[in-house]
């Protein structure tokens, strides 16, 4: 089934091949001038005006407009804390009251005024010092019923103006409650959030919960532990995934078509150590700009090792062995190297954010003349590699430039950084390639293509990049040998050909929602023999499988043959066999996936050959 497009109101939804749906809500493709930040934004203050007629002793911290709706931090010590059985109460309240706001107006105040209306209020009287050390206007803003303010908060604004007639009733429902440190830092107070969902109508929100709950089901954490293809145990580590033996077989899969892509675009492939002495680090200057993301360092007899969190450094090392001629330009390494970066324990997330990762990485050392056409094929070979996976559809390509102004983070030489990114950005427009430009997200020696996409829950990651850089050939003295027999210094392209492992597993998984395509199921066939007296034709096909390549799994269970044919389904495998006397007696099996064929065994082996070498 071809991919498409439902439209639900004004919010578009985007439905797989699979009929699941993805969804991401990007609040400007269908609400004009603001108009759904101001809902959410009195959605939340409503919220914040239920919960104190519920919970008087609460204390209302902060409450923004947020992606999909909104949501309000309270301190409910002294108390009792709602749970989410109290959501259903708190959000009837909102309602009750949501019908005697007629508006909600701004006074500007001053200092004293705003601590006096809040003097019980620890978290606004911190806001309003912060406000008044920023030189900015504080401003309450009072929700009125007919003539009486009702409600009051500290903000800056941006509200309906007549809640009772803005906003559905419809369009609005309180989600999920979950705990936030005050302003985000583990040294402040614990406080319970409440998130809300709004939307412009009451069809959308409806349409949004469903799409959410479909993508759920893609979710890689989730699959994974139903499919068994990856575990993380605590006593291991955090960040720490282990690929189990079905997962193994699809890292086994994804390594093998990227070394053979690397292959078909030129690159030899190398191995290096998974960590570097302290002085190659300083040399290549990933320690002044990358220590906090490195790990603590090793003491090594009168050395000091680092677990190595890139392997270009390695790269160039390994390039200066021997002199460099013109002639052998453009050189290219490539290496499936194991890096070592540390996250922080709040950002790990399943396989899309780890500590201990696999990136399909490599580097090219090209002339300076030869740059241009390099990238371009660099970038040819990304988009081959995206189609190869299937995924070329969900990706979006960044043009990643440095900030000029911002001195500390970035290489400071303006030639080099306009030459950098000028050539990029002519390789991107002669290839047609569609992009985004995006200042301050550059590495720091050099612009980057990133390729983007978004996981089950909205989140966007970066894939994989490709970047330009004149600086390490800087700092490691490259040099190769010109046609005119001076010493000239090449320029390095950093690429990935299909990122990390472990992150593009993740998005492989949510993508297909776990029904991979053939050549990387797991498990790609399953022979089942309906009973005893067929077992032993069925080890032989099985047998005639393994041997020809075809990852197949015999199932000689005693449990029932519906059984065995519904686990097939669950583990959403490709293909499975059922065999009895027909098949038996015919010396043929039937293969049964979307529809039911009929082969001998060598056809059937041809066949499936065919469909794993042609990854199809």
């Amino acid at each position: 089934m071809s991919d498409r497009t439902c439209t639900c109101g004004q919010f578009t939804l985007h439905m797989s091949k699979y009929d699941l749906l993805c969804v991401f809500v990007d609040t400007q493709q269908y609400m004009e001038h603001g108009q759904l930040e101001k809902i959410r934004h009195t959605l939340a203050h409503l919220l914040a005006a239920a919960v104190l007629e519920l919970y008087p002793h609460a204390k209302c911290a902060i409450g923004p407009a947020i992606d999909d709706g909104f949501y309000y931090d309270f301190d409910f010590s002294g108390g009792s804390n709602p749970g989410e059985q109290d959501l259903v109460q708190i959000e009837q309240k909102m309602r009750e009251l949501l019908k005697k706001w007629d508006a909600i107006v701004g006074e500007s105040i001053s200092k004293e005024t705003a601590h006096d209306a809040f003097k019980n209020n620890p978290y606004k009287n911190e806001l309003i010092d912060d406000i008044v050390a920023r030189n900015e206007e504080l401003t309450l803003y009072h929700s009125i019923a007919g003539d009486k303010q009702v409600f009051t908060d500290l903000c800056r604004g941006g509200h309906c103006e007549h809640p009772n007639k803005d906003v559905v009733a419809g369009a609005f429902k309180l989600d999920r409650i979950a705990g936030a440190y005050w302003r985000g830092s583990e040294k402040n107070e614990m406080l319970t959030r409440i998130y809300g969902l709004a939307f412009p109508d009451k069809e959308t929100l409806d349409a949004y919960i469903h799409a959410r709950e479909e993508a759920r089901k893609r979710d890689h954490k989730k699959l994974g532990r139903e499919l068994d293809l990856f575990y993380i145990d605590e006593d291991v580590g955090k960040g720490l995934p282990m690929w189990t033996p079905k997962g193994t077989q699809v890292k086994f899969a994804l390594e093998e078509f990227t070394r053979e892509l690397e292959r078909s675009y030129g690159y030899e492939h190398v191995c290096t150590p998974y960590l570097a002495s302290k002085k190659l680090y300083e040399m290549s200057g990933h320690l002044d700009h990358y220590s906090d993301t490195m790990y603590a360092p090793i003491a090594m007899d009168d050395d000091v090792m680092y677990l190595r969190p890139m392997a270009c450094p390695h790269h160039i090392k390994l390039l200066q062995r021997k002199p460099i001629s013109y002639r052998e330009l453009p050189i290219r390494y490539a290496e499936i190297a194991d890096y070592n970066r540390y996250e922080k324990s709040g950002e790990l997330m399943g396989m899309i954010r780890v500590r201990k990762f696999q990136l399909t990485d490599a580097h090219v050392f090209v002339s300076p003349e030869g740059l241009k056409e390099e990238f371009i094929h660099v970038c040819q070979m990304i988009q081959e590699g995206m189609n190869g996976l299937g995924i070329n559809d969900i990706v979006t390509y960044r043009f990643s430039k440095r900030d000029p102004h911002n001195t500390e983070k970035y290489y400071p030489d303006d030639a080099l950084w306009t030459r950098a990114e000028g050539v990029m950005k002519e390789a991107l427009d002669e290839l047609g390639l569609s992009y985004v430009e995006v200042e301050d997200e550059a590495a720091f020696y050099g612009p980057k293509l990133d390729v983007q996409a978004r996981n089950v829950n909205g989140k966007e990651d970066t894939l994989f990049t490709a970047q330009m850089d004149f600086l390490l050939p800087e700092k490691f003295g490259l040099e190769y040998v010109a046609e005119d027999g001076t010493k000239q210094r090449p320029v390095m392209i950093h690429r990935s050909a299909i990122g990390s492992l472990e992150r593009t597993f993740a998005f492989l998984i949510e993508h297909y929602a776990g029904a991979f395509p053939f050549w990387l199921a797991p498990v790609q066939v399953r022979v089942l023999p309906v009973g005893e007296a067929h077992s032993e034709y069925a080890r032989g096909v099985h047998d005639a499988l393994r041997k020809s390549g075809i990852r197949s799994e015999l199932d000689e269970s005693a449990e029932s043959l519906g059984k065995r044919i519904r686990s097939c389904k669950v583990e959403k495998l490709p293909y499975f066999i059922v065999l009895g006397d027909k098949e038996v007696e015919a010396k043929q099996v039937t293969l049964e996936g979307k529809t039911k064929e009929v082969h001998t065994l060598d056809s059937l082996v041809s066949l499936l050959t065919i469909k794993k070498n042609t990854r199809t």
